[in-house]
């Protein structure tokens, strides 16, 4: 799955600018500037979407931007991690399942899908690879808004 959300903003009457997501409503933020309200986006999806992962809810799949949209994309660890929850929770797998898998301690597992923990990200893509998952890296210029 691509972790990249379509974002609507709108500027209100303190001249803020509030940034939400259809696909995931529960992500809403706001900023000083419309680059501002995106890039703290960014964060927001993460953090709803870990709400999500961890209740064990389906990741709401992201839909195609309308012209008044904005692409953002969840912050690259934490989609690492939500990936990887969601690898597991399609083959019912415990941390402990896999930790042993892996060869480590269910509390490294553990750590491995706290989106709040920073981990190394070869360990994630270590995680995903005995799950039959990968990880594919791209560049793109950062949100522009609409």
């Amino acid at each position: 799955m691509r972790y990249v959300y379509p974002v609507t903003l709108e500027q209100d009457d303190d001249g803020m600018y509030l940034a939400s997501a259809r696909d995931v409503p529960e992500a809403i933020t706001d900023g000083e500037s419309k680059e501002e309200a995106l890039q703290e986006m960014a964060a927001a999806l993460g953090a709803a979407l870990a709400g999500y992962s961890i209740a064990g809810r389906a990741l709401p799949l992201p839909s195609a931007a309308r012209l008044s949209e904005s692409l953002v994309p969840v912050e690259p660890l934490v989609a690492a991690k939500l990936a990887l929850r969601s690898a597991m929770q399609e083959q019912a797998l415990s941390n402990v399942a896999l930790a042993k898998r892996l060869g480590v301690s269910e509390g490294a597992v553990r750590r491995l899908v706290n989106p709040d923990h920073v981990s190394r990200l070869d360990n994630i893509v270590a995680a995903l690879s005995v799950v039959g998952r990968g990880l594919v890296i791209e560049d793109q210029k950062k949100p522009v808004a609409a």
